[in-house]
């Protein structure tokens, strides 16, 4: 398994694997091709069928910028080996073909091709849940210790990164005002959400500001801004919005964020390596799901929970989104994203009290709903798995103003 480095991605929205994964195989070709005379890059599948309203085009274009190229869509054809594909070929000024190399977007921004893995180096020896809780016990260690271990103590300064990149993005976020762009008219909610909070008292208060905090980072994403994958673009304002909870309302101290990272990075490295974070290939169940479970068990941790707690609350967490389409309207990342983050990250503060309430056992693993999901997001028809062709996506929206 590799560095939860490779999982949480500081860069640019909308999307992960549509905008990020791209960008980083154009680069890659150009690389190998600066002096090329022409280049051609054909888009296909999901990559192709939502890319225009994920900036999929945009981020590649400006790899090539100058340069002689052509951009080819063709969202009906899907190839093989995942649904995110691209095709790159770089041509001579004779029009000799030089090259050709056929990339797949994998998911938070990672990127192989038809001769490779992912190309990231695998550090981690265990790549279950069960093995490593096993590890815990005979070593009385917590999740976030096996992280350590295995990433050593350069991982905190990097986590320390992510977590700034994230409290950024939900303090600009949240003193924002004004339509998100793409043509769905959507107006930004995370500042207006955090003024009536102010107004209300008790849990309704730290509810509403928990919204607003997840809106805030989905608002960021939407619209281009600097967010974190956590474990993709389009689920990324679930977890910065619970651990920013914990921080603003039990002033939990740095360390004890960075540990729930950490931990969190975990979990959603087994699901990427076990299963699928690719909305194109496993539906919105492999991105929300995973930010939840990720979020459900961050927040369990920094509450105290024991490690078989942390394992319960992360498996409720992705259960509970088992079979969840992935249906952007109009392709981009805002109906029904925005709105699944926000309640993704409420549900992953109902698992956490759940798991604390319970002695952490349970009758299904997280192994073993991590292998159901997977099952699950390719039985499902791929009309559901980021087309926009199905589910909510396949309705005229209305602009209700």
């Amino acid at each position: 398994m590799e560095s939860i480095k490779e999982l949480y991605r500081i860069g640019y929205g909308p999307s992960s694997s549509h905008t990020m994964g791209p960008r980083k195989a154009a680069e890659q070709f150009l690389l190998r091709h600066p002096n090329a005379d022409k280049y051609e890059v054909t888009l296909f599948g999901s990559l192709a069928a939502t890319g225009k309203g994920h900036l999929t085009g945009v981020a590649i274009e400006k790899v090539f910028e100058e340069k002689d190229l052509d951009l080819i869509w063709k969202p009906e054809e899907f190839l093989k080996r995942h649904p995110n594909a691209l095709c790159f070929k770089a041509f001579s000024a004779s029009d000799e073909l030089i090259e050709e190399w056929t990339a797949y977007s994998i998911g938070g921004g990672a990127i192989i091709d038809d001769n490779s893995e992912v190309s990231a180096q695998k550090i981690y020896g265990l790549t279950t849940m069960d093995e490593i809780l096993e590890w815990c016990k005979s070593n009385k260690k917590q999740l976030w210790e096996y992280v350590e271990l295995m990433e050593g103590d350069g991982i905190w300064d990097y986590l320390d990164e992510v977590w700034t990149a994230m409290k950024k993005a939900v303090k600009r976020g949240m003193n924002k005002e004004g339509e998100l762009p793409g043509g769905l008219e959507l107006e930004r909610k995370s500042h207006s959400y955090r003024l009536k909070a102010k107004t209300l008292s008790g849990p309704m208060r730290k509810r509403s500001m928990l919204y607003s905090f997840a809106l805030a980072v989905s608002e960021e994403n939407s619209s281009g801004g600097v967010i974190v994958t956590a474990p993709t673009c389009g689920a990324c304002g679930v977890l910065p919005a619970v651990l920013y909870y914990h921080k603003k309302f039990y002033k939990f101290g740095k360390k004890d964020v960075l540990k729930a990272l950490a931990t969190a990075g975990l979990i959603g490295n087994l699901v990427k390596t076990n299963a699928s974070i690719s909305g194109a290939e496993v539906g919105c169940q492999g991105e929300v799901g995973t930010a939840c479970a990720m979020a459900s068990g961050a927040a369990t941790q920094l509450h105290g929970g024991t490690v078989y707690q942390v394992e319960y609350s992360a498996e409720m967490g992705l259960e509970h989104h088992l079979g969840l389409t992935c249906d952007p309207v109009l392709g981009l990342v805002q109906i029904p994203c925005i709105e699944r983050n926000v309640f993704a990250a409420a549900r992953a503060l109902n698992h956490n009290t759940y798991a604390l309430l319970s002695d952490g056992r349970h009758r299904i693993s997280f192994d073993q709903v991590t292998e159901t999901m997977m099952k699950t997001g390719l039985d499902l028809p791929y009309t559901y798995k980021e087309t926009s062709l199905g589910g909510l996506a396949s309705l005229k929206v209305f602009n209700y103003k």
